[in-house]
């Protein structure tokens, strides 16, 4: 499912933590050894923040998902109408837990929803893409009812391949200043 002033994280470089060696200060007393090191610090830090921001994004999706195809159920809608109803609210949803935190940091309005678009339209197609895939290939999925099991174990499903297909396209963003990395610093 976001640009701005501010230094960011670059790929071999964990968010947050000055550049020792422009301080004076070597990794001396750390414990690391090896040039090697950081590259690999650097690429744990962005598969962390990738899932974290992953995760983000799937809370809102998830929320608007559940409530687009629970409403489209009730009222016994046919599934591709449903589907839109779910898929509109899951960016609405995505785009709004964004604006909430960067809005608590201070933005205006129009700054915020600018600030969520650029950094979760990315993630959110994709998981939309992903989880919407999963439920129409999941035998019998398109036809349960909210009281049926197989409606929540398809949803379930569908949100996990999500997570998994967005993850590594949440840290290729990040690792180079996009998508999520644009929000780190209203954090």
């Amino acid at each position: 499912m976001r640009q701005h002033e501010h230094r960011q994280s670059g790929p071999h470089e964990p968010h947050g933590h000055q550049d020792q060696e422009h301080q004076g200060h070597g990794h001396q007393g750390h414990g690391h050894q090896g040039p090697g090191h950081q590259e690999h610090h650097g690429s744990a830090a962005n598969w962390s923040m990738a899932a974290q921001a992953t995760l983000h994004c799937l809370t809102g999706c998830a929320i608007g998902e559940v409530v687009g195809m629970a409403t489209g159920t009730a009222l016994a809608w046919h599934n591709v109408p449903t589907m839109i109803l779910a898929i509109a609210l899951a960016f609405v949803f995505g785009y709004s837990l964004t604006m909430r935190g960067v809005l608590r940091a201070g933005l205006d309005m129009r700054s915020a929803l600018r600030v969520a678009l650029a950094a979760d339209t990315v993630s959110i197609t994709i998981m939309e893409l992903a989880d919407n895939a999963t439920i129409v290939v999941f035998p019998g999925a398109m036809d349960a009812t909210l009281s049926d099991v197989l409606f929540w174990l398809s949803l379930a499903l569908s949100f996990a391949v999500a997570f998994l297909v967005t993850t590594p396209v949440n840290r290729w963003m990040i690792a180079r200043g996009k998508g999520h990395a644009v929000v780190h610093q209203y954090h």
